[in-house]
């Protein structure tokens, strides 16, 4: 159950909750998914089937307590026959925190407001503290890196907190390096907002031709800073280096990738950095910010994690990745990260979860 999922308003909501279901059910269990649909994505239905999986809508605003307690009381009929409760999100923990199921429940977090609060606006960052105590009640919650899984230990104490990566396939065959016509591609996915902090991506490609290295930035994704991102590649003259893709469907990302030469990524705070992986799977070179989860998977051979938030730093950075990567194959590059990340080892991560939730529950 979570409050991300796909609807007819908002169809790229929750694609790691499809994913993450569809790897459970991949070993043969019964999945059946409860949508805690917020207004804003509601789109008036109430049972469908998504994907194969089995969904039903239950409305619940997440700032409203009136919807967060009638949400628990649906969810009591909703939930009695399960033998087990998966939830996803934090936002999914407030009905449950109210009624807690009988059955054994593992909570999967992603959230990146536990592990970089400084992104948080002020009343969120007070309200913290408080907030995390939802993550006592599950009997085991999986976190999708160490990075994200310390806070939410300092919270649970000896309570069982386990890491199951996110999702992240390797395409098939993995495309070769495009060739080089003097031009360096860079490619960002991610939201375009102050987090990610894409104009210091438009930035780093004004800095970069400073120095002599023609660089064309694609950044695929939306997001308040859009006009933001415009303005400032008009205002350091490389508005015809700057493309802005829009949201895009998972093979089009693909598509971006693989016409890229290298991943840019100058986030401010992330867990897993999902897209950063892509890349690294994709075969392409990473350049990222250093605070997140990413470092345990990025091997300095491929990648660098950029501490300073400044266009100098981030030029630096992408001229020796590119140096140091370019006699590297894209299989070799994308070997790096191997089947860490596939289906078959995410699903053994949950299993492992659900197994240890039912002992405790015995």
């Amino acid at each position: 159950m979570s409050t991300w999922f796909p609807t007819s308003a908002a169809p790229s909501s929750g694609a790691f909750v499809v994913k993450d279901a569809l790897a459970v059910a991949s070993l043969g269990h019964d999945v059946r998914v409860v949508h805690l649909v917020p207004p804003h994505q509601d789109d008036g239905t109430r049972t469908v089937v998504h994907e194969g999986l089995r969904v039903r809508r239950v409305p619940m605003s997440t700032t409203s307590p009136r919807d967060i307690v009638r949400a628990a009381r649906a969810l009591v009929p909703l939930l009695a026959d399960a033998d087990l409760v998966h939830s996803m999100a934090i936002s999914s923990l407030l009905p449950l925190a109210l009624r807690r199921p009988s059955a054994p429940w593992v909570h999967t977090e992603h959230w990146s407001g536990l592990t970089s609060p400084q992104n948080l606006p002020a009343s969120w960052r007070l309200a913290l503290p408080a907030v995390s105590r939802v993550f006592t009640r599950p009997d085991v919650v999986t976190a999708v890196c160490d990075f994200l899984a310390e806070p939410i230990r300092a919270v649970r104490g000896p309570r069982p907190t386990r890491v199951v990566p996110c999702i992240v396939e390797t395409p098939l065959p993995v495309p070769p390096r495009p060739l080089r016509d003097g031009v360096l591609r860079l490619v960002g996915v991610g939201g375009l907002i102050a987090r990610k902090d894409p104009v210091l991506a438009v930035e780093t490609v004004a800095e970069l031709g400073r120095r002599g290295t023609t660089a064309e930035l694609a950044l695929v994704g939306e997001g308040e800073l859009r006009d933001a991102v415009v303005q400032r590649a008009s205002e350091l003259g490389v508005a015809d280096r700057l493309r802005l893709t829009g949201s895009l469907p998972r093979p089009a990302v693909l598509a971006e990738l693989a016409a890229a030469d290298l991943f840019l990524g100058p986030t401010r705070g992330d867990n897993f950095f999902v897209s950063a992986a892509e890349a690294l799977v994709s075969g392409r070179p990473v350049v990222v910010g250093a605070t997140g989860g990413q470092g345990e998977y990025i091997d300095p051979r491929v990648g660098a994690l950029v501490t300073e938030q400044t266009a100098t730093a981030y030029a630096d950075a992408v001229l020796d990745v590119d140096a140091r990567t370019s006699a590297l194959s894209a299989e070799e590059i994308s070997a790096t990260i191997g089947d860490r990340f596939s289906v078959p080892a995410v699903a053994a991560g949950y299993e492992h979860a659900y197994c240890a939730a039912r002992e405790l529950r015995r």
